[in-house]
C-alpha cells in the first residue's frame, strides 16, 4: 500500500496551509493537534496520519481506524463568533463529499457528522472547540480510501465502506488528501469571510441538497436516555437539525446533544 507522500502534500498545499505534518501512526490526530494548539500551533496547521489507534469521535467515543485511509485534523482560528464554530462540521462534510465526487464516488451527508456512500459510512467528522484567548477549533476528518476488509460497524450501527469499495477511479491517498484539503480550504475561507454564517457563505443550500437525513422520519437518541421522534425537516443557519414532531411543534436538535440519529 503506497505511503502518503508528505513532500507532495506540502508542495501542493503550501499556499493554503501554514504547516502540513504527516505521521505513519498515532493515537488521535485531534488529541495531538489540540495539544499543539495549546503550545502555540499556527492557524491552518494540518496533522495527517496513515493510521489511528485511539481516534476520538463525538461524545468521547474511541475507535481504531482501518489502515489505508486518511485521518487528519486541522487547527483553525477563523475569527468568527464562538457559537458558529460548530457549523464547521457542515463545511467539512461538503468538502469530503466533493473529494469523493472527484474520484467518481457519489456520497451523501448524514447529519450531524457522517458521510455515506451506498448506504454505508465512509467518513466521519468531529469539530472540537479549544479554549484560549482566540476562538479556536480542531477539525478532525476520517475518510476510508483503500479496501477495508472485515471491519465491524461502529457505535452508530452503520456498516463501513471505503472509496475503493464504492468504485473510486483513483485511490491514491496523497491525491485524495490534496483534493480534500484544497476543497476544505476553499469552503472554509468562504465560511470565514461570512463570519461563520452558512447562509451568507452560500453553503447551507448545498448541504441541504446533499443531506440524506432531511425528509426522513428519524429517532434522535439523547444523552439522558430519552429520544425524539419526528420528521427531519430542515437544517438551520447554525447547522442544527430541525425536527417536526406529531403535535406540530418543531424542535431544534444540537449536534453536541445527540447520541445517535436513526431512521424511525
Amino acid at each position: 500500500m503506497p505511503e502518503i507522500d508528505a513532500g507532495r502534500l506540502t508542495a501542493a498545499l503550501q499556499d493554503r496551509y501554514a504547516r502540513v505534518d504527516v505521521v505513519e501512526r498515532t493515537g488521535s490526530t485531534n488529541a495531538d493537534l489540540r495539544k499543539a494548539v495549546d503550545e502555540g500551533a499556527a492557524d491552518r496547521t494540518v496533522l495527517l496520519a496513515g493510521e489511528q489507534t485511539a481516534g476520538v469521535g463525538r461524545r468521547a467515543r474511541s475507535w481504531s481506524s482501518p489502515k489505508g485511509g486518511l485521518y487528519l485534523s486541522v487547527a483553525l482560528r477563523p475569527g468568527v463568533p464562538f457559537a458558529a464554530l460548530g457549523s464547521l462540521s457542515v463545511v467539512a462534510g461538503l468538502a469530503v463529499r466533493a473529494a469523493a465526487a472527484s474520484v467518481g464516488v457519489d456520497a451523501v451527508l448524514k447529519w450531524p457528522n457522517d458521510v455515506l456512500a451506498g448506504g454505508a459510512k465512509c467518513a466521519g467528522i468531529l469539530a472540537e472547540a479549544v479554549a484560549g484567548d482566540a476562538p479556536s477549533v480542531v477539525l478532525g476528518i476520517g475518510l476510508n480510501v483503500q479496501p477495508l476488509g472485515d471491519v465491524q460497524p461502529g457505535p452508530g450501527g452503520l456498516p463501513a465502506t471505503s472509496l475503493a469499495e464504492r468504485g473510486a477511479t483513483n485511490t491514491d491517498r496523497t491525491g485524495v488528501a490534496i483534493a480534500l484539503l484544497t476543497g476544505l480550504d476553499d469552503l472554509e475561507r468562504r465560511w470565514r469571510l461570512a463570519g461563520g454564517d452558512l447562509t451568507e457563505a452560500g453553503l447551507l443550500g448545498d448541504y441541504r441538497a446533499h443531506c440524506a437525513t432531511l425528509g426522513q422520519d428519524v429517532e434522535v437518541q439523547l444523552p439522558d436516555g430519552s429520544s425524539l421522534t419526528g420528521r427531519a425537516a430542515d437544517i438551520d443557519a447554525a447547522g442544527q437539525l430541525q425536527v417536526d414532531v406529531a403535535d406540530g411543534r418543531r424542535h431544534t436538535v444540537f449536534a453536541g446533544d445527540v447520541v445517535h440519529v436513526r431512521p424511525a
